[in-house]
């Protein structure tokens, strides 16, 4: 008897399709590296040095001890948040965030080494890196499940209902209106609360008025 396959568990990688997953993990690994251009580009400007591609592609100008080193480290935290943007509007699924969002680091970390010749050996890029990872994993998440609980809208539909209960509502507050006017024309007073006149002190109650002939 052939053995049973389990079903694989809710929001697993695998429910996507392979291409799908590589063409989602190629967009955002570019919107994470045009970012880190943009914002190199800019601080390189602002501060007047010279702008290189070591800035993105490598480890070595990223140390604790000098300001330019802190800078960068500052603008690879500002690539995680427009990363995490890129997570949600692409992926969507706060399950696939901590695969996606170590995979995009995991790329990162082979590029440099490859674009140096080396591992990276300062401590701050390590950390940087650590630190950009959290923030990823820990935003994407949020906005994906954000996202996901977002009331669902059916169009049309829910908007004609609501004008029909609004036209409703205000038909029979007009209808009421009109009758109180036309009880105060004819001499009677209809009270606010239930058995109460109108200054909502003491109890009426309507009877009718015996004729002379009667008594």
């Amino acid at each position: 008897m052939a053995r049973r396959r389990r079903p694989p568990r809710a929001g697993a990688a695998n429910e996507l399709p392979p291409l799908r997953i590589l063409g989602q993990i190629a967009a955002l690994q570019s919107i994470y590296y045009a970012a880190a251009l943009v914002l190199m580009l800019f601080t390189s400007l602002v501060a007047g040095t010279r702008f290189n591609l070591d800035l993105v592609f490598g480890w070595a100008e990223l140390r604790g001890d000098t300001t330019q080193g802190w800078l960068l480290g500052f603008v690879w935290l500002c690539c995680a948040g427009v990363t995490i943007v890129a997570t949600v509007a692409l992926i969507g699924r706060s399950k696939l965030v901590l695969d996606f969002a170590l995979s995009l680091h995991f790329i990162h970390l082979v590029i440099v080494s490859f674009y140096t010749g080396f591992i990276p050996r300062n401590v701050a890029w390590w950390l940087t890196m650590a630190v950009s990872s959290v923030v990823t994993v820990m935003g994407g998440t949020y906005g994906c499940q954000w996202r996901e609980l977002r009331p669902i809208s059916f169009g049309g539909n829910a908007k004609n209902s609501n004008n029909a209960e609004g036209s409703a509502e205000a038909a029979a507050q007009n209808g009421n209106a009109a009758e109180e006017q036309g009880d105060e024309e004819m001499g009677f007073s209809r009270g606010r609360g239930r058995g109460r006149g109108r200054d909502g002190a003491g109890e009426y109650e309507m009877v009718g008025i015996k004729s002379t002939g009667d008594r």
